[in-house]
């Protein structure tokens, strides 16, 4: 944890007016560590989000800032002459150099976002309404961005959704059995090798690149206090190029199934439709016409595969002995894993009418 003037000599690298009041951790993330300052100015009250950037994760932070930069200013622009354009995009505070971050002295990386006011995020789903106004918000995300200029985003994690070599590392796993664990779990390693055919059902496909999140979480949409509408999408390290069925994928499997990432109790573990009939709509709605017909097929798929490339990640780790997921617990990563593949039974379960809603709403 940095100490308080630290932190105070850095936020006063941006460009924000007025006294120092305070400043505080924020939010629920666990990548980087995140404060919201308080300056005074005369009779008014600023804020802002100021970010120290994990570059453990984030490799190239340059290349992230640069993503932002360029995604945000489209996104304004595709906005301008709407309401509360403010509050419906990141703003970057710059500088007083006039950079889009900060590096101290000690080569931390730091940027800063201006604070919208009124709006919060909320780190499970409590009604359909909840999960269909955050996956509206990620569809108009991917909609505004469909005509973004040239060059290609960099690839802030490279391969992230290559369910291919996400698949080649968990055989690796499995072969070297670095932990001594594969014994003990041979059904979830069969589970896994059944479904070896996940791994390039999208890759293969032949689909469009697309501007994605790929981390469309519920927590990573800003929902307006009053109305409940979802204003803003927030968390931008991993927006790069993808496939509209990764984000779609990813929604369904952090918004549909109420039990914990890490439930003990697999029969708590299952896909509820009322929830996937929400996020459905809500992303149709908010992507409106840009999905081609394939792409719009391909979502259901979306679904599985993300479910199932998180889970042999999971695996993957348990077997390697908890190197890249903490853990609280020693059989956390297997837990994780368990849940998963158990909500990836459930979905092919629902499939046909998963696809048949689809169809519906085509």
């Amino acid at each position: 944890m940095i100490d308080l003037l630290s932190l105070v000599a850095i936020a006063r690298g941006f460009e924000v007016q007025g006294r120092f009041r305070s400043a505080k951790p924020y939010g629920s993330g666990h990548i980087h560590d995140t404060y919201c300052v308080t300056f005074d100015d005369a009779d008014r009250e600023e804020q802002i989000i100021l970010q120290h950037m994990n570059t453990t994760i984030f490799k190239n932070p340059v290349a992230v800032m640069e993503n932002i930069a360029r995604v945000t200013d489209h996104l304004r622009s595709r906005l301008a002459g709407e309401a509360d354009v403010g509050r419906r995009v990141l703003q970057l505070v710059s500088t007083r150099d006039g950079a889009g971050w900060h590096v101290d002295a000690e080569d931390r990386y730091w940027r800063a976002y201006r604070f919208i006011e009124q709006a919060r995020t909320f780190d499970s789903v409590s009604s359909p309404r909840q999960a269909f106004e955050a996956a509206k918000a990620f569809g108009e995300f991917q909609r505004l961005l469909a005509d973004l200029p040239a060059p290609r985003l960099h690839e802030s994690i490279p391969d992230f959704h290559n369910t291919a070599k996400r698949f080649s590392a968990f055989e690796r796993a499995v072969a070297a059995d670095a932990a001594g664990r594969c014994e003990a779990v041979q059904g979830e390693i069969a589970f896994a090798m059944a479904r070896k055919t996940l791994a390039m059902a999208l890759l293969g496909a032949g689909l469009p690149e697309r501007v994605t999140h790929n981390d469309t979480k519920l927590n990573n949409v800003l929902l307006d206090d009053e109305t409940g509408e979802g204003i803003c999408v927030i968390d931008l390290d991993t927006v790069m190029p993808g496939l509209a069925a990764y984000d779609f994928g990813d929604m369904v499997r952090t918004m549909t199934c109420p039990a914990a990432e890490d439930e003990r109790d697999p029969s708590r573990v299952a896909m509820d439709f009322d929830l996937f009939d929400a996020v459905l709509r809500g992303f149709l709605d908010g992507a409106g016409s840009f999905l081609t017909a394939p792409e719009r097929t391909s979502l259901i798929a979306g679904a599985k595969v993300i479910v199932f490339e998180q889970g042999i990640r999971f695996l993957a780790d348990y077997l390697a002995g908890d190197t890249y997921y903490k853990v609280s617990r020693p059989e956390q990563n297997l837990d994780r894993c368990r849940t998963q593949f158990k909500l990836l039974e459930s979905i092919e379960q629902q499939e046909d009418e998963m696809m048949c809603l689809l169809r519906a709403l085509a």
